[in-house]
């Protein structure tokens, strides 16, 4: 089972995305768009993984408290483009407490650093060469009142997630 510990967002964040979504397919801009369902931001990348109440135990036992987070410019790694998020310290903290707390229970998590980011687009293209020009990157803010356990699962029209469980204050 692929896992992934991640914040899911609320509808006006969703909206704020799905909108400028809308506006890069309107310049012209292609690639394997996320689905609104499945935006979110990645924590921790755990990957195949048999328990998933063995990582729920672990969640459990990283003090949460909601973490204001706020929406951030754009960018890309490779061919994938992305909105980022204003720096966090609160947020930076939780994931470094959380990693920590997997690597206790010997439960396996991709190590690269954490970058919060919400991939939009996967193998993006756009006429105009590389850079997209983006002159109004989205806005919002929102409360993250809980952490989720996510299972990633291919289905006919592209990736599935569902919860698993999760945790809030």
């Amino acid at each position: 089972m692929r896992l992934f510990i991640a914040i899911q967002f609320e509808d006006d964040i969703l909206d704020a995305l799905t909108d400028f979504q809308d506006d890069l397919r309107s310049i012209g801009v292609t690639g394997n768009y996320t689905r609104r369902e499945n935006l979110h931001i990645t924590l921790a990348f755990i990957g195949d993984y048999g328990n998933p109440d063995e990582v729920l135990e672990a969640m459990e036992q990283v003090d949460f408290r909601p973490i204001e987070i706020s929406l951030d410019g754009v960018g890309s790694f490779g061919e994938l483009f992305w909105v980022g998020l204003a720096e966090n310290p609160q947020l930076a903290g939780y994931v470094k407490r959380l990693r920590r707390v997997l690597s206790e229970h010997g439960i396996p998590f991709d190590k690269k650093r954490f970058s919060p980011h919400i991939t939009l687009i996967r193998k993006y293209s756009c006429r105009s060469g590389k850079e997209i020009p983006v002159s109004d990157p989205p806005k919002g803010n929102m409360t993250a009142a809980r952490v989720s356990l996510m299972r990633s699962e291919r289905g006919k029209n592209g990736m599935i997630y569902t919860e698993v469980g999760g945790i809030s204050e």
